[in-house]
């Protein structure tokens, strides 16, 4: 069984940072495609980042410039680096690993596994 687990999620102003963490656990990750994903209130969940067994990535156009996703397969982890944070980064933030993600690295119906999320909060 596979457990993800996501961290460092908090509130921040807009144009600060955070990066966001991602403990895998129950398989071996190197195999797995993963992705970062939220939810704002009242909005579907999205994808924001997502990156392949080779380490190819892929962004929202949202954030593409502004968030780098990256995995440690030695430390078992994920991570999101969230930069020139906007008000409507604001949202629930979930981590998920798929063994083929077949509808795309952002699409939230190609996951299996997903974290609990972490929230992020941005304010003016």
């Amino acid at each position: 069984q596979v457990q993800l687990a996501e961290s460092g999620g908090g509130s921040v102003q807009a144009g600060g940072s955070l990066r966001l963490s991602c403990a895998v656990a129950g398989y071996n990750n190197v195999a797995y495609y993963l992705a970062w994903l939220r939810q704002a209130p009242g909005k579907e969940r999205e994808g924001v980042a997502g990156i392949d067994t080779d380490g190819n990535t892929e962004y929202a156009d949202a954030v593409k410039g502004r968030f780098t996703i990256s995995r440690d397969n030695a430390q078992n982890t994920l991570y999101l680096q969230l930069d020139s944070l906007k008000l409507d980064d604001t949202a629930m933030y979930y981590c998920a690993a798929d063994s083929l993600a077949l509808d795309g690295l952002l699409s939230p119906r190609g996951y299996h596994y997903w974290g609990q999320g972490t929230q992020v909060t941005v304010s003016s």
